[in-house]
């Protein structure tokens, strides 16, 4: 929430707004603070809903809503929320146009700068992964996934970070799912028994990783269905896959961006889940269920039972 700005009005602008309760969570009541969560986490909601309605999305009593508006000094909620209609009124976004955003961040200093480096790349890279990848070879790589016996996901370095979380994600509905290598294994081996039912994801930048590149030409041999992400058409990895995405991972630091390499990964988990058939939901209620009943998620009230 850089760069905020007063609308003519001499209202405090929602970001100021949203900034400011953001400071005060940790010193509100449980209620007020799920109150504000809710605000925090949903401010698009607070210019076109009642107060009621917000309320009740926030599982708080309306009052609570006038009491957290007191907290920022307003003498009711419909004085809190009157900023968030002004905007809307207004056909004005909450956040500044990047090129101005950015511009700001890099007039404060060195580190200024470099924290607009950093975010432009992140954006870009983004931008760019996505421009060049359209929807129907996500779903083409998908149903892939879906139909396999076993789905292997490889990673070295910081991408076997990537290839775990994707993994655990997954797991939360399927069984399939395999980060590789294992910890005490070579990922050459973890596929020794793989074929033509399965399929490999694979990860690497450049410079690329000798042990991901031979393991995608032995499963290659071995008639596994490959998932090549990487950030050229002429990686190793990438040339002769049956599914091929090439991410941007330009970074001012010395390490390859994994941005848009966790962003791709969750894009096609969200794809493969799509076409997954409806006992994957079933399946993520039950995981979920059993966390709240080993009391796994913590609430205001203590570990839920």
């Amino acid at each position: 929430m850089n760069d905020i700005t007063v609308p003519s009005t001499g209202q405090t602008a929602p970001p100021d707004l949203l900034n400011r309760l953001g400071e005060e969570l940790e010193n509100l009541t449980p209620e007020l603070r799920k109150a504000a969560a809710f605000v925090l986490e949903n401010p698009n909601e607070v210019g076109i809903s009642s107060m009621r309605e917000i309320a009740a999305a926030a599982d708080v009593k309306p009052n609570t809503l006038v009491r957290m508006a007191r907290v920022l000094g307003f003498e009711g909620y419909d004085d809190f929320r009157e900023p968030f209609r002004e905007e809307i009124r207004r056909g004005t976004a909450s956040f500044p146009d990047r090129a101005r955003w950015l511009q700001s961040l890099s007039a404060r200093g060195d580190l200024g700068r470099l924290y607009a480096d950093m975010v432009n790349s992140a954006l870009r890279n983004i931008e760019e992964t996505f421009a060049a990848i359209d929807e129907a070879r996500l779903k083409s790589a998908a149903e892939a996934v879906w139909a396999s016996r076993q789905t292997f996901v490889l990673g070295v370095g910081v991408n076997n970070a990537n290839a775990r979380n994707f993994s655990y994600l997954a797991s939360t509905g399927m069984e399939q799912f395999h980060a590789i290598p294992r910890p005490g294994s070579t990922a050459v081996d973890d596929l020794a028994r793989a074929d033509g039912r399965d399929v490999l994801i694979a990860m690497t930048s450049k410079p690329y990783r000798t042990e991901v590149v031979e393991a995608v030409r032995m499963a290659r041999e071995q008639g596994v269905t490959i998932i090549g992400i990487s950030d050229s058409p002429a990686s190793p990895i990438v040339i002769g896959s049956e599914h091929a995405f090439v991410v941007a991972v330009d970074t001012p630091q010395f390490f390859p961006s994994s941005v848009s390499v966790i962003a791709l990964l969750e894009t096609l988990l969200s794809f493969v889940i799509a076409s997954a058939s409806e006992e994957i939901v079933e399946r993520v209620e039950k995981f979920h269920q059993r966390r709240h009943q080993l009391g796994m998620y913590w609430d205001e009230k203590g570990p839920v039972r």
